[in-house]
């Protein structure tokens, strides 16, 4: 009996301009072309897009990272998942590597929005019947979409790579960058068999201010773990406080390399070991620094595409 993939016609990918080298890596892995369009954006600054192949009845999926510019990125992807909704596609999935607004996803003061509710919005309406994105700040955040969908983890990504340094549970520590990532580092030290240990931090508005650490860390290897760095705050504000409490040398590893304003300038200063993140945002190479090691989520993204297209369990592959 056919399965999904003929329900659905053939494997289409569509990218954005937010991360056109991402996309075309995944288009590598899969041995399928990138589908020509046009996307122009107009002296007034409204952005006009065109299919250059029909994709009516295929299974489309649209490939567009949300970073910087984060609003025109969004809108964007808007507008892509339209046009391939009114050119009559089988299906449509958004494959959004790393997905903004998504810190924004409480009421945790009077008066303020909830917008990851309101992107999660945005993206349905707009015409997906699906999403795919990385390491969602947090895990909740999948509740606010009406439509099905899936979020992966770089946490394989990442932790294989630490596994290779074969570090001892008497040298090295496991350290959540605050409390809020607690649960996923305890992930990371099962996996390394190392011990953990916290950074406690007070947030003021949109200061963070690291204040103490839970758990043994003197003359120890720390590997700080998180989900994202963006002004590199929370991060030198942490390496402060390990240093002062005894840390031999610091490896900082996380998904997400937004590393905005003066991110580069405070991940150079630091005392750090080894930088290690993902592609799910692309990284200039000004932002590039010499202990920085960025690991390629496009393979798992283009596994995942290959097992939605084929109707096959996206799970399993990280059970594996």
């Amino acid at each position: 009996m056919p399965g999904p993939s003929w329900r659905y016609g053939d494997l289409i990918l569509v990218a954005g301009s937010g991360h056109p080298q991402l996309a075309e890596e995944i288009a590598d892995c899969l041995g399928v072309p990138l589908l020509p369009r046009e996307i122009i954006v107009f002296p007034n600054e409204n952005i006009f897009v065109r299919l250059l192949a029909s994709v009516r009845g295929q299974d489309v999926f649209v490939i567009q990272s949300t970073a910087s510019p984060v609003n025109y990125n969004l809108m964007e992807l808007f507008i892509l998942l339209d046009t391939i909704k009114r050119a009559n596609a089988g299906r449509i999935t958004a494959v959004i590597p790393y997905l903004a607004y998504a810190r924004s996803d409480k009421k945790d003061q009077p008066r303020v929005p909830i917008t990851a509710r309101l992107v999660a919005d945005f993206i349905a309406v707009a015409g997906a019947d699906r999403w795919v994105t990385i390491d969602l700040h947090a895990s909740q955040i999948q509740g606010f979409f009406s439509i099905p969908g899936d979020e992966l983890t770089a946490f394989h990504l990442l932790s294989d790579y630490l596994l290779e340094k074969n570090f001892s549970p008497d040298e090295a520590v496991v350290v959540a960058a605050d409390l809020g990532f607690a649960k996923k580092a305890r992930n990371y030290a099962a996996k390394l068999n190392l011990p953990i240990a916290f950074v406690e931090k007070r947030r003021t508005g949109t200061q963070t201010e690291a204040l103490t650490v839970i758990g043994e860390v003197a003359g120890r290897k720390v590997i700080l773990v998180d989900d994202e760095v963006d002004t590199a705050g929370s991060v030198s504000g942490a390496v402060r406080v390990l240093k002062e409490q005894g840390a031999a040398e610091i490896y900082l590893c996380f998904t997400h390399a937004v590393l905005s304003g003066p991110a580069v300038d405070r991940l150079r200063a630091l005392p750090i070991r080894e930088i290690i993140c993902t592609n799910t945002i692309p990284i200039p190479p000004h932002k590039r620094l010499p202990n920085m090691t960025v690991l390629s989520v496009g393979p798992m993204l283009a596994e995942v595409i290959r097992r939605i297209h084929e109707g096959r369990s996206v799970g399993q592959l990280f059970n594996e």
